[in-house]
């Protein structure tokens, strides 16, 4: 096992940077003495146990107990790297289970510090097993829709890395971190150590964030504020709708032809930070809180035709996701990535804060086809909002899921039904916004029954109008009067029952 660096910070240094003047309370569970060496009677082990903990003060690898981040009171584990490497044995599986029992217990998140080499050789099975201790543990909290964070230190691998580390509904890593399965001593020789680090497993979609030391305590008390547990969230509210210069459009024109403050809304971010976490996402903003003047100027007028309809749409200058979930936001905390190894850069997912604190999930496409990543991240996303009780808001802005080769071979068909079925299957309430181009299935699959709404410079279609004038063998020019038939025009949208109101 790795020896512990003296650059790496203590199980309780660990605490202590997220806890600060708040304090930490360890608890311990009941005793129960291993057998001379080990279960296996392994030659050495009780000395090698006596050394670690002169070493280290610690009476095993892991510590836990209750304190408070930030505001927020959760319960903590944290590994010490420097008894045994962190190691997992049956004693720390005692831990770690009395850990997110404790948890379930008082209703409260679980924060877990994760610096380990993995199991314990020299208890051999015995310690495999307490893997599936942990994960069982972990699906009770998971039912009991309790949050579980994970920091992962560094080093993180082998089975604490598969379940306490990626096992977490969000996952931060400190920069630098050794990250993955395979720790340095068992990979191949020629193994890219790039994909075995924080920063390689942020690319490829299995990390949310890589959060600098000092940014750490401001990042897990945004995410224990987001992450609940929550009590009857309502619906998120129907962002306004912004101008093609990103300022608010006022009025919403309902199915009735009134208008509808529902839809109006107010904002309540105002324009995010870059952050210097990777995948930190827009950090905080100070809000917005009260419309704008731009509030009292004329409603933007409806498209007149379908081919103005899809104009608007894909004009380059309209706002985009990323300017809406500015302005909806006073802090976004982002989801990355599928679980699988993939990300998709046009699909934003995530949680966010409004400016009075409501929690809100996000899913938003970007304007681009959205990828089977996007479609596995936004199940992801809401699935974890609706164990929560999280409400959701989605953007819909796509020409169509991506139809090339290598999405067919990612599974596009099979990503995109699961994001149907997460969306059918919520408990939550769901709010959609269709903010441009609403193509087909790849579109739908993020539109909530009953309860979508839509800009004045959106559409949404069962088809492009090229593709249909292209499939009834119709010349280009008559593709604005397959437009005007297939009524995709938001306006089209209300009359036909799909959309409750124009937004703007």
């Amino acid at each position: 096992m790795p020896d512990a660096g003296p650059d790496r910070a203590t199980a309780r240094k660990a605490i202590a940077l997220l806890t600060g003047a708040a304090g930490f309370t360890e608890h311990r569970p009941p005793p129960s003495p291993l057998s001379p060496d080990g279960p296996l009677g392994w030659a050495g082990y009780d000395a090698a146990r006596e050394r670690a903990s002169a070493r280290t003060g610690e009476e095993e690898s892991v510590l836990y107990g209750t304190g408070v981040v930030g505001d927020r009171a959760c319960v903590l584990l944290s590994f010490e790297f420097g008894f045994l490497g962190g190691s997992l044995g049956r004693q720390t599986g005692d831990r770690l289970a009395a850990a997110y029992e404790l948890a379930l217990a008082r209703r409260l998140p679980l924060v877990a510090l994760v610096a380990t080499g993995g199991s314990r050789m020299q208890e051999g099975m015995i310690a495999l097993t307490q893997l599936q201790r942990v994960a069982a543990a972990s699906v009770r909290l998971r039912a009991a829709g309790l949050p579980q964070i994970a920091v992962v230190r560094d080093p993180t691998t082998g089975g604490g890395w598969a379940t306490v580390g990626a096992g977490a509904d969000v996952v931060l890593a400190l920069p630098g971190a050794q990250v993955g399965f395979a720790g340095s001593r068992v990979r191949p020789p020629d193994a890219d150590p790039y994909a075995y680090s924080a920063d390689g497993q942020f690319e490829a979609g299995q990390v949310d964030a890589v959060v600098p030391a000092d940014e750490l305590t401001a990042a897990v008390t945004h995410w224990l504020r987001a992450l609940g547990p929550h009590e009857d969230l309502p619906a998120a509210p129907v962002p306004r709708a912004l101008s093609v210069a990103g300022a608010p459009v006022p009025r919403a024109l309902s199915a009735g032809g009134t208008e509808s403050a529902a839809g109006a809304g107010t904002g309540a971010g105002a324009g995010t930070g870059a952050g210097a976490a990777k995948g930190s996402g827009a950090g905080t903003g100070p809000g917005a809180g009260t419309p704008s003047a731009a509030d009292s100027g004329p409603a933007v007028p409806l498209p007149e035709t379908g081919r103005e309809a899809v104009a608007r749409a894909r004009d380059p200058r309209r706002p985009r996701a990323e300017a809406y979930l500015a302005d909806y936001f006073a802090v976004r905390l982002p989801l990355h990535g599928d679980r699988s190894g993939s990300t998709d850069p046009g699909l934003l997912c995530g949680f966010g804060l409004r400016g009075d604190g409501q929690p809100v999930a996000y899913v938003a496409q970007c304007g681009t086809p959205t990828r089977p990543a996007g479609y596995r991240a936004a199940a992801r996303t809401i699935r974890l909002a609706d164990r929560l009780g999280v409400p959701v808001l989605t953007l819909v802005d796509t020409p169509g899921a991506a139809n090339d080769a290598e999405a067919e071979r990612a599974g596009a068909g099979a990503a995109i039904a699961d994001t149907f079925a997460a969306v059918a299957a919520a408990r939550v309430p769901v709010t959609t916004l269709v903010i441009g181009e609403g193509g087909s299935g790849g579109a739908l699959a993020l539109a909530a029954p009953d309860n979508t709404h839509v800009t004045v410079d959106s559409y949404f279609s069962v088809i492009a109008p090229e593709l249909a004038a292209a499939i009834l063998k119709r010349p280009p020019s008559e593709t604005g009067a397959t437009a005007d038939q297939l009524r995709l025009r938001p306006q089209d949208l209300v009359d036909l029952g799909f959309a409750r109101s124009i937004v703007g």
